[in-house]
Protein backbone atom coordinates (compact mmCIF):
# COMPACT_ATOMS: atom_id res chain seq x y z
CA UNK A 1 0.00 0.00 0.00
CA UNK A 2 1.30 3.06 -1.34
CA UNK A 3 2.52 5.75 1.79
CA UNK A 4 0.25 8.49 2.54
CA UNK A 5 0.62 12.31 4.04
CA UNK A 6 -0.94 10.91 7.09
CA UNK A 7 1.36 8.40 7.63
CA UNK A 8 4.23 10.89 7.30
CA UNK A 9 2.43 12.94 9.79
CA UNK A 10 1.59 10.68 12.26
CA UNK A 11 5.85 8.96 11.90
CA UNK A 12 7.09 12.73 12.37
CA UNK A 13 4.55 13.64 15.20
CA UNK A 14 2.78 16.83 13.74
CA UNK A 15 0.06 17.53 11.98
CA UNK A 16 -1.23 16.98 8.43
CA UNK A 17 -1.07 20.57 7.60
CA UNK A 18 2.62 20.78 8.92
CA UNK A 19 3.50 17.97 6.55
CA UNK A 20 1.61 19.73 3.51
CA UNK A 21 3.60 23.29 4.54
CA UNK A 22 7.07 21.19 4.52
CA UNK A 23 6.10 19.39 1.02
CA UNK A 24 4.98 23.30 -0.02
CA UNK A 25 8.06 25.15 1.04
CA UNK A 26 6.49 27.22 3.67
CA UNK A 27 9.03 29.84 5.13
CA UNK A 28 7.42 29.68 8.91
CA UNK A 29 8.55 26.48 9.88
CA UNK A 30 10.92 25.65 12.68
CA UNK A 31 14.15 23.53 11.16
CA UNK A 32 13.82 21.01 13.89
CA UNK A 33 10.15 20.48 12.64
CA UNK A 34 11.07 20.36 9.47
CA UNK A 35 13.67 18.04 10.05
CA UNK A 36 11.39 15.51 11.58
CA UNK A 37 8.89 15.82 8.31
CA UNK A 38 11.93 15.34 5.89
CA UNK A 39 13.29 12.17 8.21
CA UNK A 40 10.28 11.13 8.56
CA UNK A 41 9.65 11.17 4.56
CA UNK A 42 13.11 9.66 3.70
CA UNK A 43 12.22 6.62 5.94
CA UNK A 44 8.65 6.05 4.80
CA UNK A 45 9.85 6.19 1.05
CA UNK A 46 7.12 8.96 1.02
CA UNK A 47 6.53 9.91 -2.77
CA UNK A 48 4.34 13.00 -2.95
CA UNK A 49 1.59 13.16 -5.87
CA UNK A 50 3.24 16.37 -7.90
CA UNK A 51 -0.11 16.66 -10.01
CA UNK A 52 -2.27 16.68 -7.89
CA UNK A 53 -1.03 18.91 -5.19
CA UNK A 54 -0.18 21.76 -8.70
CA UNK A 55 -3.90 20.95 -9.00
CA UNK A 56 -5.30 21.81 -5.38
CA UNK A 57 -2.48 24.59 -5.11
CA UNK A 58 -2.76 25.96 -9.03
CA UNK A 59 1.53 25.68 -8.04
CA UNK A 60 4.04 23.14 -9.99
CA UNK A 61 7.18 24.71 -8.31
CA UNK A 62 8.48 24.90 -11.67
CA UNK A 63 9.90 28.33 -13.09
CA UNK A 64 10.47 28.22 -16.96
CA UNK A 65 13.46 29.69 -18.18
CA UNK A 66 13.95 30.76 -21.81
CA UNK A 67 17.10 31.16 -23.71
CA UNK A 68 17.78 32.10 -27.28
CA UNK A 69 20.85 29.52 -27.68
CA UNK A 70 22.45 27.43 -24.91
CA UNK A 71 25.45 26.63 -26.77
CA UNK A 72 26.08 30.41 -26.25
CA UNK A 73 28.74 29.79 -23.51
CA UNK A 74 27.30 32.89 -21.52
CA UNK A 75 23.66 31.51 -21.95
CA UNK A 76 24.71 28.45 -20.55
CA UNK A 77 26.47 29.35 -17.62
CA UNK A 78 23.66 31.74 -16.42
CA UNK A 79 21.15 29.50 -16.97
CA UNK A 80 23.34 26.93 -14.53
CA UNK A 81 23.43 29.88 -12.08
CA UNK A 82 19.89 30.57 -12.46
CA UNK A 83 19.15 26.85 -11.74
CA UNK A 84 21.14 26.75 -8.45
CA UNK A 85 19.36 29.68 -7.50
CA UNK A 86 15.89 28.82 -7.64
CA UNK A 87 17.12 25.49 -6.33
CA UNK A 88 17.81 26.88 -2.97
CA UNK A 89 14.11 28.24 -2.83
CA UNK A 90 12.87 25.04 -3.86
CA UNK A 91 11.98 25.25 -7.16
CA UNK A 92 13.70 23.52 -10.72
CA UNK A 93 13.44 25.24 -13.61
CA UNK A 94 12.57 24.00 -17.06
CA UNK A 95 14.57 25.45 -20.05
CA UNK A 96 13.65 26.21 -23.29
CA UNK A 97 15.92 27.55 -26.21
CA UNK A 98 14.08 29.31 -28.61
CA UNK A 99 16.52 29.88 -31.37
CA UNK A 100 16.08 33.59 -31.39
CA UNK A 101 12.65 32.40 -33.79
CA UNK A 102 9.34 34.82 -32.82
CA UNK A 103 7.14 31.80 -33.00
CA UNK A 104 9.06 29.63 -29.95
CA UNK A 105 9.00 33.26 -28.55
CA UNK A 106 5.55 33.73 -28.55
CA UNK A 107 4.64 30.19 -27.87
CA UNK A 108 6.90 29.79 -24.68
CA UNK A 109 4.48 32.46 -23.40
CA UNK A 110 1.23 30.00 -23.69
CA UNK A 111 0.20 26.58 -23.70
CA UNK A 112 1.89 23.47 -22.35
CA UNK A 113 5.34 25.38 -21.54
CA UNK A 114 3.74 28.17 -19.83
CA UNK A 115 1.14 25.80 -17.94
CA UNK A 116 3.59 23.75 -16.12
CA UNK A 117 5.61 26.79 -14.84
CA UNK A 118 4.72 29.43 -12.01
CA UNK A 119 6.42 32.32 -13.22
CA UNK A 120 9.06 32.81 -16.33
CA UNK A 121 12.20 34.03 -16.81
CA UNK A 122 12.78 35.62 -20.26
CA UNK A 123 15.25 36.53 -22.50
CA UNK A 124 13.09 37.52 -26.24
CA UNK A 125 15.51 38.26 -28.89
CA UNK A 126 12.83 38.28 -31.90
CA UNK A 127 9.32 39.96 -30.48
CA UNK A 128 8.53 43.37 -29.53
CA UNK A 129 6.99 44.59 -25.96
CA UNK A 130 3.33 45.05 -27.24
CA UNK A 131 3.57 41.13 -28.36
CA UNK A 132 4.84 40.31 -24.78
CA UNK A 133 1.90 42.34 -22.88
CA UNK A 134 -0.53 40.76 -25.24
CA UNK A 135 0.32 37.22 -24.29
CA UNK A 136 2.00 37.61 -20.97
CA UNK A 137 -1.45 36.73 -19.22
CA UNK A 138 -1.42 36.49 -15.39
CA UNK A 139 1.34 34.83 -14.42
CA UNK A 140 4.82 36.40 -13.09
CA UNK A 141 7.17 37.57 -15.79
CA UNK A 142 10.89 38.53 -15.55
CA UNK A 143 12.96 39.95 -18.56
CA UNK A 144 16.82 39.27 -18.43
CA UNK A 145 18.70 41.36 -20.90
CA UNK A 146 18.42 44.61 -23.53
CA UNK A 147 16.09 43.41 -25.72
CA UNK A 148 12.95 45.08 -23.71
CA UNK A 149 13.20 47.41 -21.70
CA UNK A 150 9.73 48.54 -21.02
CA UNK A 151 8.13 50.33 -17.76
CA UNK A 152 5.41 47.12 -17.85
CA UNK A 153 8.01 44.09 -17.33
CA UNK A 154 10.27 43.55 -14.48
CA UNK A 155 13.56 43.53 -16.31
CA UNK A 156 17.61 42.51 -14.64
CA UNK A 157 19.92 43.63 -16.77
CA UNK A 158 23.55 44.48 -16.44
CA UNK A 159 25.24 47.69 -16.89
CA UNK A 160 26.59 47.08 -20.31
CA UNK A 161 27.74 50.92 -21.17
CA UNK A 162 29.52 51.57 -17.95
CA UNK A 163 30.93 48.70 -18.08
CA UNK A 164 32.37 49.00 -22.04
CA UNK A 165 33.41 52.67 -21.02
CA UNK A 166 35.23 51.37 -18.09
CA UNK A 167 37.52 48.43 -20.09
CA UNK A 168 37.50 50.87 -23.48
CA UNK A 169 39.31 53.83 -20.31
CA UNK A 170 41.64 50.86 -19.32
CA UNK A 171 42.84 50.07 -23.22
CA UNK A 172 43.10 53.70 -23.20
CA UNK A 173 45.17 53.98 -20.05
CA UNK A 174 47.04 51.50 -21.53
CA UNK A 175 48.39 53.22 -24.18
CA UNK A 176 46.08 51.68 -26.65
CA UNK A 177 44.90 54.54 -29.32
CA UNK A 178 43.44 51.98 -32.05
CA UNK A 179 41.04 50.19 -30.57
CA UNK A 180 39.18 47.90 -33.01
CA UNK A 181 35.79 47.06 -32.24
CA UNK A 182 33.86 43.81 -33.46
CA UNK A 183 30.79 42.10 -33.07
CA UNK A 184 28.66 45.90 -33.76
CA UNK A 185 25.07 45.78 -35.36
CA UNK A 186 24.28 48.54 -37.42
CA UNK A 187 20.58 48.46 -37.01
CA UNK A 188 20.93 48.27 -32.78
CA UNK A 189 21.17 51.56 -30.85
CA UNK A 190 19.48 50.47 -27.30
CA UNK A 191 20.22 47.02 -27.46
CA UNK A 192 23.34 45.19 -25.80
CA UNK A 193 25.49 46.06 -29.36
CA UNK A 194 24.72 49.36 -29.24
CA UNK A 195 25.11 50.31 -25.35
CA UNK A 196 28.64 48.67 -25.59
CA UNK A 197 29.46 50.68 -28.63
CA UNK A 198 27.88 53.54 -26.79
CA UNK A 199 30.02 53.26 -23.56
CA UNK A 200 33.09 52.32 -25.56
CA UNK A 201 32.83 55.79 -27.43
CA UNK A 202 32.42 57.88 -24.21
CA UNK A 203 35.25 56.80 -22.88
CA UNK A 204 37.32 57.89 -26.46
CA UNK A 205 35.72 61.29 -25.77
CA UNK A 206 36.75 61.37 -22.53
CA UNK A 207 40.14 60.68 -23.30
CA UNK A 208 40.46 62.79 -26.09
CA UNK A 209 40.37 60.26 -28.97
CA UNK A 210 38.80 60.57 -32.14
CA UNK A 211 36.10 57.97 -33.13
CA UNK A 212 36.92 56.39 -36.30
CA UNK A 213 34.62 53.98 -38.06
CA UNK A 214 37.00 52.18 -39.82
CA UNK A 215 37.93 50.18 -36.25
CA UNK A 216 34.35 49.13 -36.11
CA UNK A 217 33.69 45.74 -37.65
CA UNK A 218 29.89 44.20 -37.42
CA UNK A 219 29.64 40.47 -36.99
CA UNK A 220 27.43 37.60 -35.41
CA UNK A 221 28.58 37.27 -32.11
CA UNK A 222 30.55 33.72 -32.33
CA UNK A 223 34.28 32.59 -32.69
CA UNK A 224 34.50 32.58 -36.06
CA UNK A 225 32.71 36.35 -36.33
CA UNK A 226 35.43 36.85 -34.35
CA UNK A 227 38.41 35.70 -36.49
CA UNK A 228 36.59 36.92 -39.69
CA UNK A 229 36.44 40.24 -38.44
CA UNK A 230 39.98 40.45 -37.30
CA UNK A 231 41.29 39.35 -40.40
CA UNK A 232 38.98 41.60 -42.72
CA UNK A 233 40.69 44.55 -40.65
CA UNK A 234 44.65 43.06 -40.95
CA UNK A 235 43.80 42.31 -44.83
CA UNK A 236 42.37 46.04 -45.38
CA UNK A 237 45.54 47.47 -43.84
CA UNK A 238 43.64 48.87 -41.13
CA UNK A 239 46.07 49.76 -37.85
CA UNK A 240 44.87 48.78 -34.93
CA UNK A 241 46.56 48.17 -31.64
CA UNK A 242 43.73 46.67 -29.27
CA UNK A 243 40.51 44.60 -29.70
CA UNK A 244 37.75 44.68 -28.04
CA UNK A 245 35.18 41.89 -28.72
CA UNK A 246 31.66 42.91 -27.75
CA UNK A 247 31.59 39.59 -26.09
CA UNK A 248 34.27 36.92 -24.67
CA UNK A 249 33.84 34.23 -27.90
CA UNK A 250 34.18 37.37 -30.28
CA UNK A 251 37.64 38.14 -28.24
CA UNK A 252 38.40 34.57 -28.20
CA UNK A 253 37.83 34.37 -32.35
CA UNK A 254 40.00 37.63 -32.13
CA UNK A 255 42.78 36.44 -30.43
CA UNK A 256 43.29 32.56 -32.18
CA UNK A 257 43.67 34.98 -35.38
CA UNK A 258 45.73 37.13 -34.13
CA UNK A 259 47.76 33.86 -32.74
CA UNK A 260 47.80 32.47 -36.26
CA UNK A 261 48.72 35.46 -38.32
CA UNK A 262 51.86 36.04 -36.05
CA UNK A 263 50.40 39.19 -34.18
CA UNK A 264 52.05 39.24 -30.76
CA UNK A 265 49.05 39.78 -28.02
CA UNK A 266 49.53 41.78 -25.77
CA UNK A 267 52.91 43.37 -27.45
CA UNK A 268 51.36 44.39 -30.67
CA UNK A 269 47.40 44.35 -30.05
CA UNK A 270 45.69 43.96 -26.95
CA UNK A 271 42.51 41.87 -26.98
CA UNK A 272 39.83 42.40 -24.46
CA UNK A 273 36.02 40.81 -24.25
CA UNK A 274 32.86 40.65 -22.34
CA UNK A 275 31.27 38.21 -20.18
CA UNK A 276 33.86 36.77 -18.37
CA UNK A 277 32.89 33.30 -19.29
CA UNK A 278 35.27 29.97 -17.87
CA UNK A 279 36.83 29.83 -20.82
CA UNK A 280 38.50 33.18 -20.53
CA UNK A 281 41.05 32.30 -17.90
CA UNK A 282 42.12 28.90 -19.21
CA UNK A 283 42.70 31.32 -22.75
CA UNK A 284 46.55 31.63 -23.97
CA UNK A 285 47.05 34.41 -23.02
CA UNK A 286 44.35 34.59 -20.56
CA UNK A 287 41.62 37.27 -21.51
CA UNK A 288 40.91 40.65 -20.19
CA UNK A 289 37.05 41.17 -19.68
CA UNK A 290 34.53 42.23 -17.91
CA UNK A 291 32.39 40.19 -15.15
CA UNK A 292 29.00 40.90 -15.39
CA UNK A 293 27.32 39.83 -12.23
CA UNK A 294 26.21 36.31 -13.62
CA UNK A 295 25.49 35.47 -10.00
CA UNK A 296 23.98 38.76 -8.57
CA UNK A 297 21.75 38.53 -11.83
CA UNK A 298 20.52 35.21 -11.36
CA UNK A 299 19.99 35.84 -7.72
CA UNK A 300 18.12 38.89 -8.32
CA UNK A 301 16.16 37.71 -10.98
CA UNK A 302 14.89 34.40 -8.79
CA UNK A 303 13.93 36.62 -6.05
CA UNK A 304 12.23 39.58 -7.72
CA UNK A 305 9.99 36.45 -9.68
CA UNK A 306 9.32 34.17 -6.28
CA UNK A 307 8.47 38.07 -4.81
CA UNK A 308 6.17 38.42 -7.98
CA UNK A 309 4.52 34.91 -6.85
CA UNK A 310 4.46 35.12 -3.01
CA UNK A 311 2.48 38.99 -3.50
CA UNK A 312 5.89 40.28 -1.42
CA UNK A 313 6.29 42.60 -4.80
CA UNK A 314 3.58 44.81 -5.41
CA UNK A 315 4.59 47.48 -7.93
CA UNK A 316 2.10 48.16 -10.70
CA UNK A 317 5.14 49.10 -12.56
CA UNK A 318 7.93 46.98 -13.84
CA UNK A 319 10.79 46.62 -11.30
CA UNK A 320 14.03 47.24 -13.44
CA UNK A 321 17.23 45.73 -11.37
CA UNK A 322 20.97 46.52 -12.94
CA UNK A 323 23.91 44.40 -11.41
CA UNK A 324 27.05 45.73 -10.59
CA UNK A 325 30.52 44.72 -12.99
CA UNK A 326 34.18 44.30 -12.67
CA UNK A 327 37.20 44.54 -15.17
CA UNK A 328 38.99 41.05 -14.90
CA UNK A 329 42.68 41.98 -16.00
CA UNK A 330 44.14 39.25 -16.74
CA UNK A 331 47.52 38.82 -19.77
CA UNK A 332 45.67 39.51 -22.85
CA UNK A 333 45.34 43.12 -21.65
CA UNK A 334 47.48 44.03 -18.52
Amino acid sequence: MAVTMNDVAKAAGVSLKTVSNVLNNYEFIRPATKQRVQDAIAELGYEANLTARSLRSGKTSMLGLVLSDLSAPYYAELASKLMNAAARHGYRVLVEQSDADPAAELNALQGPFRQLTDGLLFTPLSIGADAIAGRAGSKPLVMLGEHIMDPRFDLVTMKNGEAAQALTAHLLAGGRRRIAVIGTRPEESAGTAGLRLHGYRQALDQAGVPFDPALIAPGEWRRDAGAAAVAGLLDSGVEFDAVFGLNDVLALGALHELLIRGVSVPRDVAVAGFDDIDEARFASPSLTTVSPGMDEIAERSVALLLDRLSGRETAEAGVHVESGFELRIRESAP
